[in-house]
């Protein structure tokens, strides 16, 4: 700047976010937050009132299939639909954060209410009166795989990113827990696939579950940071 010429001061302001738009997505994260206890609460209530049902023997998938299916695919869809809308407020929420954990909830999200579309087919005896055994996939059973995959890996490879960035920032327990209900929940899923029985599908039922309270944990925490 020249002597005697005139001053150009500029002011930067921090970016406020209207209280309507906080309101909406503390509301949104408490959906997705939610959206964890009423698949895994429906799937309880389900496996343990349905007859033929066997958590040994049958994935939450069959669930939605004989006369209550119904149940099931609103599940898959509610669960799907509120885990979507949390991820487009984590994106908001946490403008510093990386931009691929948003992306790949809303991958879950996708992939849950896809395999509420597309309905598992019957197996190994139920519902109640089904032959026992694996029986025929179907182009939807088909797809429902598919879908179920997506949802799989993308909720695999989110634990594995938030675990790098906790460790990043020296949150070094939030990190371990992280990384290990994400490699949990893979060996769960290939051992079922691998080896399926009564033992890998109970791990399989409990790595699901873990799943969901790493997604109700990470949505938790973001709800208590857009209050400070």
């Amino acid at each position: 700047m020249r002597e005697g010429g005139p001053v150009t001061q500029t002011i930067t302001f921090d970016s406020v976010r209207p209280a309507e738009a906080v309101g909406r997505d503390r509301l949104l994260l408490v959906g997705g937050i939610l959206a964890g206890p009423l698949f895994v609460g429906s799937a309880l209530v389900q496996g343990l009132t349905r007859d033929g049902y066997d958590f040994r023997r049958h994935p939450v998938s069959v669930l939605s299939t004989g006369d209550l299916g119904w149940i099931q695919i609103a599940t898959f869809l509610v669960t799907g639909l509120l885990t979507i809308g949390a991820a487009w407020a984590l994106r908001r929420v946490e403008p510093g954060g990386s931009a691929w954990l948003p992306r790949l909830v809303t991958l879950y999200g996708i992939g849950l209410m896809a395999a509420g579309v597309f309905s598992a087919d019957p197996a190994d005896g139920f519902p109640a009166g089904t032959p026992r055994g694996a029986g025929q996939i179907s182009w939807h059973g088909g797809l429902h795989f598919l879908a179920a995959a997506l949802a799989f890996v993308a909720l695999i490879v989110a634990t594995v990113l938030l675990a790098r960035r906790a460790a990043r920032s020296g949150q070094r327990v939030r990190a371990g827990l992280s990384l290990l209900v994400g490699a949990f929940f893979a060996v769960a899923w290939v051992a079922m696939i691998v080896r399926p029985g009564p033992l890998t599908m109970i791990g399989f039922g409990l790595g699901v579950t873990a799943g969901w309270a790493w997604l109700t944990g990470t949505l938790m925490a973001a709800v208590r940071g857009s209050t400070r």
